[in-house]
Order: structure tokens, then sequence, then C-alpha cells
């Protein structure tokens, strides 16, 4: 079997990887609590630690574009409305990983600085709708495409087919997970 390396001048194949700091760790509680099961570990102390990167190489491309992750995502969430590209508070906390309480401080803080509306909802007189204003539908579409150019090259580093495995692998977990 094949095996590969990523590397910083990316994947270098039939080359054995060198123990990790997750297969390190691993090493170091077989030997101090052989009565324990380690081997969660290098799936989940991997995921973690490739997120963690993952994030910060996304976070970059989001200051590049003046927004933290937040805010790209619930401008992307507008965008992906289409016309009107408006939704209300509780649909885009609904589409995004941020609380109802968050998305009000995050609404005002993009209303402030002219990349969202809100308005009346003509349907219910309580209800408010967000909408993207034409400074912000801008800035997401720039920041998108960044954002999924900068994907783009994160996942250039994975073989095609290990890339599509790892997809329908991680969406059949996050699916039992209740994702």
């Amino acid at each position: 079997m094949e095996v590969t390396l990523a590397s910083r001048e990316g994947i270098v194949k039939g080359m054995e990887p060198e123990p990790d700091a997750v297969a390190r760790i691993q090493q170091e509680w077989r030997r101090e609590r052989p009565d324990l099961d380690s081997a969660p570990q290098g799936v989940i102390g991997r995921l973690h630690r490739v997120a963690a990167r993952l994030t910060a190489e996304l976070d970059t491309v989001y200051a590049a574009h003046g927004l933290a992750e937040g805010d790209f995502d619930v401008l992307a969430t507008l965008r992906r409305a289409g016309a009107p590209f408006e939704r209300t508070a509780g649909e885009l906390a609904e589409h995004t990983m941020i609380t109802t309480g968050g998305m009000s401080k995050r609404i005002d803080r993009l209303e402030r600085a002219g990349l969202v509306a809100r308005r009346s909802s003509e349907t219910d007189g309580r209800g408010r709708l967000v909408r993207l204003t034409e400074r912000g539908r801008e800035r997401i579409d720039a920041a998108v495409t960044d954002h999924l150019a900068n994907e783009r090259r994160l996942l250039d580093e994975l073989d095609p087919s290990d890339a599509a495995a790892l997809e329908r692998i991680l969406s059949r977990w996050l699916a039992r997970l209740g994702g």
C-alpha cells in the first residue's frame, strides 16, 4: 500500500510518515496507561489539529476582507438566500453556527459597517428582516471567491480520491452524530 506524506512542498508519495505529535501522545499513554485504549486519539486528535490549522487558514482570508468568521457566515447566508438577499435573524441563526443572542450583536456590527440593513417584515408587524446592502453583497462576493479558492488550495493537498473518501466518511459520521 502506498503511503502519502504531506509536506510544505505538497504530497510526497511512497514515504512512510514520521510519528506526529498525536502518535507521540498515543505512545506516551500506551506506556503510562496500557489499560486504556488510546486508538481513538489517532482520529480525534488529528481531526482536532487539522480543524485548528484549517480555521487559521480560513480566518486569514476572512480578515483580508475585513471580516471575522461569523461575519462571513452571516453575509454568506444572506447571499445564498438569493434576491432580495434577506432573512430573519432567527433564520440566520438556524443557517449559521451563531446563537440568536450572538446574532443580534453581529447584525448590529454588520449594520454599523454598512454591510446589512434591517427592515420591518411586511407579513409580521413585530418581525424584522436583515438584508445585504449593495456594499455587503460586493464584500461577500469578493470574500467567497477568495474563500473557495483557498479551500481548493487546502484540499488540493490531498489526492482527489482521498478527498472524496474523506468527504463520504465525514458526511456519514456527522449524520450519525446528529449534525
